[in-house]
């Protein structure tokens, strides 16, 4: 490599060559991943303020770092955002095992990733999805071979909301959302992202295509319209009691409410296990969170509500009436889950995405109560167990769990231990470790959370939304049945899948679902075809105009005038453009930087006058001679 690859200092930058159709192999993965962990820490050998690194004129990620790093990958530059936010899990890792030297590992972190933001944004617009989207392999710790990951999908996986924040990242999550890009399966069985523009003729019938169910979009819009129709149906069914106590049905038979709610429900728990096998099977453990968990417990007393309710239906005695009775208690348990999880179902929408994130965060932030709180919980309960069991009787160990809850809930019955003067300084001594310390641990962990999301509030929202995004196509599926109608596919569909052939089993799903979800796929079909075809026409000129400050617009950076002005002889452009912006400042670089810039063009002159000078001492002394 010649030294003239590091000598400029910033302006422009090459464009990165096109991504190679061959993946490298993760031995050579692993081994670039090395070799930039070594870079790194020979870019940051002590610790450095992270915000000094992600500066856009960071004087530690110059021009000419970036263009050391891209050296550094050879012919594998189009792995190089992938093995750079693989070298950043490494240092994360390396932070979070060892404490005293977690702030050196934390800024190599963020300086691997503002270098891999930096290098996809010199990456060539057309190969950019590429690059992005490509998934590579490495070798684990323990010699296997990692689960499939793209740069974009690993960088969800770390959280990384720096890289996710950019524009670069953004144009391809946005493409993946609006259907633009879509998976397809190569001969590996693999994924790949090929442009749908590319697959298709663009007239409307191509549109109406069962296919397009996959799309982000359109699968985020059928489930908002399935989920409030799921909701309006629960307010239904939960009145049947009061509508049907005189119905002599009632004891035999459910009304078609419970049935439709049932039904939606079943749907509902078998998506959710389709989606948990496929995590398991295709992704990692990290991409379980909270509402994982609200899901489970849904499904599971919706369940329960449904196996007591059919138990119910046998006869009408009174015990049946009694696991009716618990059917529809253990269903009104199900009403803040249901209303929560509507949070998951509208969080496209940036507000109530940011409210999920934060709700996220808080609790993520509250394990730290919790924990205390259980070791103390225990203590406590022991101690006042002990207590009443000092005069060899005792309560039944529910009340003690009771009054403990109570003093939590600042609802404290001082009166049950107020013939014991020990039981009753125990139970002080729990209000006060509760209500004034623990409760304002959680409170301040709780401010200091959302101070955090709220500082961050743009990038955090974009990360969520490209994880979002990426987790509605990550496990793929060639044939999407969204609920309700995924049992359907699951009862109906599916058993033929081991008689058919791969060709005939593809177009009986073709045909299924194109009578299945004609309606649909027609008004997708015309929003495509129609709508979205002249969005970028006239809505993007009518509400931005042209790009008045591009330097393809001379007549814009020097107008003339027209018109009684011209006669007059008045003019705008009496400075040009190029004279005006002679002084301003150059904030593409930091103050160092231009400060070094200044000092290398004086050392310059300087040898050249000290040159000029010995040339000509020189020249007076051979004059002194031959005098």
């Amino acid at each position: 490599m010649s030294n003239g690859f590091f000598a400029g200092s910033g302006g422009s930058e090459p464009i990165l060559p096109a991504a190679k159709n061959a993946k490298p192999s993760p031995e050579t993965l692993t081994k670039l991943v090395k070799r930039l962990r070594a870079l790194t820490l020979k870019l940051l050998p002590v610790e450095v303020d992270p915000q000094a690194v992600n500066e856009p004129t960071s004087r530690i990620i110059t021009p000419q770092v970036i263009s050391a790093f891209r050296a550094a990958a050879g012919d594998f530059d189009e792995t190089l955002p992938y093995c750079l936010l693989r070298a950043r899990a490494e240092f994360m890792w390396d932070a979070d095992h060892n404490a005293a030297d977690y702030d050196e590992n934390f800024g190599r972190a963020i300086a691997c990733e503002v270098l891999a933001r930096r290098i996809v944004h010199l990456t060539a617009p057309d190969h950019l999805a590429a690059v992005m989207a490509t998934r590579y392999t490495h070798l684990q710790i323990d010699g296997d071979e990692s689960d499939p990951a793209s740069a974009l999908e690993m960088a969800i996986d770390s959280h990384c909301t720096i890289f996710l924040s950019s524009s670069e990242s953004q144009d391809v999550v946005n493409s993946l959302w609006k259907g633009d890009l879509i998976q397809k399966m190569n001969e590996k069985f693999d994924v790949d992202y090929v442009s749908y523009s590319e697959s298709q003729t663009g007239s409307f019938w191509s549109h109406v295509n069962p296919s397009r169910l996959c799309v982000p979009r359109y699968q985020n819009f059928f489930r908002i319209v399935v989920w409030l129709f799921f909701l309006f149906v629960y307010s239904q069914a939960v009145r049947q009691p009061v509508e049907r106590l005189a119905d002599p049905s009632y004891m035999n038979t459910m009304d078609a409410w419970e049935v439709i709610l049932y039904v939606i429900a079943l749907s509902t728990l078998v998506e959710d296990m389709n989606r948990l096998y496929k995590l398991l099977r295709f992704v990692t453990w990290r991409a379980f969170s909270f509402w994982n968990i609200v899901a489970f417990l849904t499904n599971s007393l919706l369940l329960a509500a449904f196996i007591l309710r059919i138990i119910g239906l046998h006869d009408n005695t009174d015990y049946s009436a009694k696991l009716r009775l618990n059917s529809f208690q253990v269903l009104s348990f199900v009403a803040p889950f249901i209303w929560m999880r509507l949070i998951t179902v509208f969080d496209g929408y940036k507000y109530v995405g940011m409210m999920q994130i934060c709700v996220a965060r808080m609790l993520q932030e509250s394990g730290i109560f919790f924990a205390l709180l259980s070791i103390l919980a225990l203590g406590f309960g022991q101690a006042m167990y002990a207590l009443d069991a000092a005069d060899g009787t005792t309560e039944a160990p529910s009340g003690v769990v009771n009054a403990l809850v109570q003093a939590l809930l600042q609802s404290p019955d001082f009166s049950r231990y107020s013939s014991s003067p020990s039981g009753l300084i125990m139970y002080y001594l729990w209000n006060v470790v509760t209500v004034i310390v623990l409760l304002n641990v959680l409170i301040s962990l709780f401010a200091s959370a959302y101070q955090d999301v709220v500082d961050d509030a743009e990038a955090q929202y974009l990360a969520f939304f490209a994880g979002k995004t990426v987790g509605m196509i990550r496990a793929p599926d060639s044939y999407v049945y969204p609920a309700p109608f995924n049992l359907i596919e699951t009862f109906l569909v599916s058993p033929f899948e081991y008689w058919f052939s791969e060709k005939q089993y593809a177009k009986l799903n073709r045909i299924i679902m194109s009578v299945l979800f004609f309606v649909p796929l027609t008004i997708i079909a015309f929003f495509e075809t129609v709508f979205q075809r002249h969005e970028n026409e006239w809505m993007t000129n009518w509400l931005h105009g042209e790009n008045e400050g591009d330097n393809s617009y001379p007549a814009v950076r020097d107008p003339e005038v027209d018109g009684a002005d011209a006669e007059a002889g008045l003019r705008i452009s009496k400075v040009p453009f190029t004279e005006l912006i002679k002084v301003f400042p150059n904030t593409a670089q930091s103050s160092e930087a231009l400060m070094l810039e200044e000092i290398r063009g004086l050392r310059k002159q300087l040898d050249l006058v000290l040159r000029k000078v010995e040339i000509n001492g020189k020249n007076s002394s051979g004059e002194r001679k031959e005098d």
